[in-house]
């Protein structure tokens, strides 16, 4: 083996290991739809910088507790705007029916009117996940 073969081969496993963690780190940020479902409700429960009692206990509801657990505990380590940027990127990734962005969108709606009121911000959240949904 030459000396610019070695050189060659040791970029190529170089090489070969960044682009393996690279992928590792995407597959690390990727949700089940299910997951993208409980982080968005998570985020409409927030919107209001509150979440109640009765908000997490319908996003409860529609997930086993492990799955609540593991999008609850990422969720309270983010920020509104890394937030959207996951949502944003997960949604990316699933090739979402109709029937399902509507069933998202209703879901959406029923934790925002869990206290009767929609405040501003909840509305204006509403309209950037929309934007993202459709």
């Amino acid at each position: 083996m030459s000396f610019e073969d070695g050189i060659f081969s040791l970029n190529a496993e170089k090489n070969s290991k960044i682009n393996q963690k690279k992928i590792m780190e995407n597959e690390k940020d990727h949700w089940t739809k299910i997951e993208l479902q409980i982080y968005i409700l998570m985020l409409c429960a927030n919107a209001d910088m509150q979440e109640t009692k009765e908000e997490i206990d319908i996003i409860k509801s529609k997930v086993d507790d492990e799955t609540f657990a593991k999008v609850y505990k990422e969720f309270c380590a983010d920020t509104q705007d890394e937030s959207l940027t996951k949502i944003e990127k997960n949604i990316a990734i699933h090739h979402y029916s109709h029937r399902e962005l509507n069933q998202i969108r209703k879901e959406m709606k029923e934790v925002f009117f869990t206290d009767k009121n929609f405040k501003m911000m909840e509305r204006n959240l509403e309209r950037i996940l929309n934007n993202m949904l459709y």
